[in-house]
């Protein structure tokens, strides 16, 4: 696998679909599969494995991509490239950000519909869990101009269906999206978007990029652009006046209401639990297009992929934060019992005594930069950070529960976790690093680097050990 980070890389989605079957990482469901429900089973039984392509669905001449993301292994493939590479291509989108490059036409203006036309029928849109009230559109990247700024933001929402041409759309509070709307409601506006369904992996890493290096400022066509390391093939769209990404499996045109709202909800989301159903914006579509024989990309609300998507984005934001602040810290982990989201292990590397008490600087500063973690634990870098056992390990035997935990309380965290109230939490530090002066006493035992032929292994252990029965 190449681990070279390349000026340009080819992100284009069914680009992406291509390395993951040379890489054997896609499994193709043989016979029909239904919208209702079982899609979206089958893919959470396989939940963290090979992308699943579903070619026969029951009603709909689409067939569906599920788990494209889902996995370490998948993502890897997708890219071309270990995690570090991914890592360093989104840490590049961030530092280095590219205009896009307007085009004439798009794939995705292979078909284009404007009228007489019932999204229920076109979409193969998956029913998930049990609770749903409905059908959901969970992968689309919705595009949006700031009506004051002019500034583009992608960013991932739901979309429930509720007419044949409108769904409700789920705004989260402190997304760029929301403050854009309100905006555009204090205008008197409805606010012009686009949702786009299976688009280049560049817009779909950046959607998922949040934080303090994603700010309102930074304009996310440009910031693809960035992790392309040339510009994002864009187009003006047919019913608004937008910039959408050209390699686009499917687009949906429209405009928030400003004066519209439907029931939305309940949904299960990545935290496992069904989030809150209520009002939400009514999405009026004004148009649909889709390339020649299109693929339907979803996502499982509650699944590895929608955790997956953004641990990579997460980590580089981290990294150059903390890289920035306190030198010492190597390498970061957001772990997956976290749900790549909530919890995060720093590895720093002492050098001097000057560095005892910085972990904890660092710790604090992880908290800043990334609102969501809950608990940070520091260890030194001898410990393996991407082996939960190995960190375990430094638990066991380098941290001291009287001395090496400390409470942040009060503080701000994610709305959807029910142990806090409205998104307020303590925060947890746990310091399980050695000081300076001590890391000799607290050196591993080491073994001998031998080279061994595993041709020299036999399993028939009976002909040779006669006792060994």
């Amino acid at each position: 696998m190449n681990t070279e980070l390349p000026k340009v890389i080819d992100t284009r989605f069914r680009t992406a679909l291509s390395r993951l079957k040379a890489a054997g990482r896609i499994d193709c469901f043989a016979g029909e599969a239904s919208t209702e429900h079982e899609i979206a089973s089958i893919l959470k039984k396989r939940d963290g494995g090979k992308a699943i392509l579903f070619p026969e669905v029951k009603g709909f001449d689409m067939p569906v991509m599920g788990n494209f993301l889902a996995s370490q292994a998948n993502c890897e493939a997708a890219f071309g490239m270990d995690f570090k590479g991914i890592r360093q291509l989104v840490g590049r989108a961030m530092a280095n950000p590219v205009d896009p490059k307007i085009q004439s036409t798009a794939p995705w203006q292979e078909n284009v519909y404007t009228s007489d036309f019932d999204i229920g029928k076109l979409l193969p849109a998956l029913r998930h869990a049990e609770d749903d009230p409905g059908r959901f559109i969970t992968a689309g990247v919705v595009i949006v101009r700031d009506p004051e700024t002019g500034i583009y933001n992608a960013s991932y929402h739901r979309l429930q269906l509720v007419g044949p041409n409108s769904t409700a759309l789920k705004m989260d509070y402190g997304r760029h999206l929301r403050l854009a709307f309100e905006r555009a409601v204090k205008r008197g506006e409805d606010l012009p978007i686009a949702v786009c369904i299976g688009t280049d992996l560049s817009v779909l890493y950046t959607a998922a990029t949040m934080g303090s290096q994603m700010p309102e400022t930074a304009d996310e066509l440009k910031v693809a652009g960035g992790l392309i390391g040339a510009p994002l093939p864009v187009c003006k769209g047919i019913t608004q006046d937008l910039l959408i990404p050209s390699d686009t499996e499917i687009v949906l045109e429209g405009v928030l209401r400003r004066d519209k709202t439907v029931h939305e909800g309940p949904f299960g989301e990545f935290i496992g639990y069904n989030s809150a159903d209520g009002p939400a914006p009514v999405f009026d579509i004004t148009s649909i297009g889709h390339r020649d024989s299109p693929i339907y990309y979803a996502i499982n609300g509650f699944g590895r992929e929608t955790v997956m998507l953004r641990k990579y984005v997460l980590e580089a934001s981290l990294l150059k934060v903390l890289q920035a602040a306190t030198p010492f810290v190597n390498d970061v982990e957001i772990t997956a019992g976290g749900l790549h989201r909530f919890h995060a292990v720093l590895s720093v590397n002492k050098t001097s005594p000057q560095h005892d008490g910085l972990q904890r600087n660092a710790i604090l500063a992880s908290f800043g930069a990334l609102k969501d973690l809950d608990m940070i634990i520091a260890v030194d870098s001898d410990i393996d950070i991407h082996d939960p056992a190995d960190v375990e390990y430094a638990l066991a035997t380098r941290m001291e529960a009287s001395q090496d935990l400390f409470v942040i309380p009060g503080a701000r965290g994610h709305e959807y976790v029910r142990k806090g109230k409205d998104g307020i939490r303590a925060k947890l530090g746990i310091d399980a690093t050695v000081p300076f002066d001590q890391k000799a006493r607290f050196t591993r035992v080491k073994f001998k680097d031998t080279q061994v032929d595993d041709s020299r292994f036999n399993s028939d252990t009976g002909r040779r050990v006669q006792w060994l029965k």
